[in-house]
């Protein structure tokens, strides 16, 4: 494949996120098995890998936490289902964790260039640490890339999920480093009309354009 046919094939914001089926340590999973839950589709490099066995651990531990918001969690590498199997086996026997959520076998690496995991400037076999959030509807909503070297910051990721779960529901936006129970941000008036009735509809507002208010 080359670089042109990848590149229009990477997947988009807020449009339908690629549809697959694969092998993983859970089975066969389709995109479709997710309807109704948010997901969070996340690729690593490789198995048995010290920055990539952090991230297993730290996802496996918040698992619980993406459980209440409705999200389910699944991984990626171009590695067979038997070195996943063997891989969350090793994790449980040297750091006690237990990998609760599936990974999927990407042997023809074929999830992995329809979601632009590969970067040729990186590595053409092994998938970089991409992080996909598909919400309940099955589209996309956020894509995020990290370095090979660098392993993500997990509980971001589910601040993430939450932020945009709540700016769903409220219609609202939120700032930066926004946790449960901060204000949010109201959205800012259209119109010259909307603009000059803002500062008196009870918001607590810097100016007509910057409101606030508890979510």
């Amino acid at each position: 494949m080359n670089a042109e046919t990848r590149e229009l094939r990477l997947p988009r914001m807020n449009e339908p996120a690629p549809a697959f089926e694969a092998k993983t340590t859970h089975g066969v999973k389709k995109l479709e098995d997710y309807k109704g839950q948010w997901l969070v589709l996340f690729s690593h490099p490789a198995d048995f890998t010290p920055v990539c066995t952090t991230e297993f651990v730290a996802f496996a531990k918040a698992y619980p936490e993406f459980k209440k918001l409705n999200c389910e969690l699944l991984g990626l590498s171009i590695d067979s289902v038997h070195s996943h199997i063997a891989w969350v086996r090793n994790i449980k026997e040297k750091f006690g964790v237990d990998i609760p959520f599936p990974i999927i076998e990407d042997l023809s690496m074929r999830v992995a260039n329809a979601y632009g995991m590969i970067q040729p400037g990186a590595s053409d076999t092994s998938a970089v640490r991409a992080t996909f959030i598909i919400d309940d509807k099955g589209v996309l909503r956020a894509m995020v890339y990290y370095p090979m070297s660098n392993g993500r910051s997990v509980p971001e990721f589910l601040r993430l999920v939450e932020a945009m779960q709540t700016s769903g529901k409220k219609g609202v936006a939120t700032p930066e480093g926004w946790k449960p129970g901060d204000k949010v941000i109201v959205p800012p008036p259209a119109t010259v009309e909307a603009a000059e009735k803002r500062m008196s509809e009870g918001y607590e507002c810097t100016d007509w354009y910057f409101c606030r208010k508890v979510a």
